[in-house]
């Protein structure tokens, strides 16, 4: 088969919707490497940079409350920035670059997941389509 390791996605096709940061930017353990009192932190195989993770949630308003918060994990040299929160919000908004997913079997349920990568995280980026209303089109 041609498709091997982490399958390259689009922000858009994870986050249709968007996605908002809930939880503080982590550092993984790599819980086989650690011992009691030394703790060592994870490495991506491939590339050899540090693993982060942060909570989002998505934004999409079909996903079931179970699903809504998502961990993804990116892969970067020195601690991920959140963005600046906007004014209104009660969540940061985010958007990722680079994203793959890894598609697994979770040994708990015995369901298919995904672990969801990234190599970095910002702001997102302003509307550019139009939106159409009324048979109109509508700078957005």
């Amino acid at each position: 088969m041609a498709l091997q390791g982490p399958i390259p996605v689009s922000f858009e096709q994870v986050f249709p919707h968007g996605c908002y940061v809930v939880g503080a930017v982590e550092q993984v353990k790599d819980f086989d490497a650690s011992t009691n009192g030394r703790t060592v932190y994870a490495k991506d195989r491939t590339t050899g940079e540090l693993v982060w993770q942060v909570a989002v949630m998505d934004a999409d308003p079909a996903v079931k409350a179970g699903q809504k918060t998502v961990s993804v994990k990116i892969l970067s040299p020195v601690e991920p920035v959140v963005p600046p929160s906007l004014p209104g919000l009660p969540f940061t908004p985010v958007e990722f670059d680079g994203m793959t997913v890894t598609p697994y079997v979770n040994q708990s349920t015995g369901r298919l997941a995904y672990s969801v990568r990234a190599t970095s995280m910002r702001a997102p980026r302003a509307a550019t389509a139009p939106a159409k209303t009324g048979g109109k089109d509508i700078a957005a």
